[in-house]
């Protein structure tokens, strides 16, 4: 697990852009957080590095929000969804077992229905206003792989 701290919404952008660099298709990223978090902020960075000109929201009433890089990110938000068989009405398996980058708000809704493997980053508020504290771990060998890289890459490591 991978501790990081970013101490203003510009470094959780960053943070986020950080993560792009180490990212490809048919990965999926789970980003759990309380409200107002930062989720969305750090996806925000993560797609511009990836090239998105879009406007990154939350895809909270939408569920999900598909933009178009060298290769697709899927922006998931579960936080609306109150039964796991309204993922099937989403093609949320098809998404997350795709081409595609799936980026996954609210995972812990669902836990039982996430792939096997994936990148988990817990975003919690620090001491201050705009301090975030992540936690990242990974859960299978191509994720472990990620982390090793971040620890390289990253200069937010606590």
């Amino acid at each position: 697990m991978l501790n990081l701290k970013t101490t203003s919404p510009e470094e959780t952008f960053s943070f986020g852009q950080c993560l792009a660099k180490v990212l490809g298709p048919g990965l999926v990223v789970c980003l759990a957080g309380d409200l107002g978090a930062g989720k969305t902020l750090l996806v925000q960075g993560l797609a511009k590095a990836l090239g998105v000109e879009d406007t990154i929201n939350s895809p909270t009433f939408t569920i999900l929000n598909v933009y178009e890089a060298s290769f697709p990110i899927y922006h998931f938000d579960l936080y609306r969804l109150e039964y796991a068989e309204e993922l099937f009405d989403i093609g949320f398996y098809e998404y997350t077992e795709g081409q595609g980058l799936s980026i996954i708000e609210w995972p812990d809704k669902f836990p039982g229905e996430l792939p096997d493997e994936y990148l988990w980053i817990d975003v919690k508020s620090g001491n201050n206003i705009d301090e975030r504290i992540l936690h990242v771990a990974a859960r299978g060998t191509v994720y472990e792989h990620i982390c090793e890289e971040l620890k390289q890459t990253c200069p937010f490591l606590l």
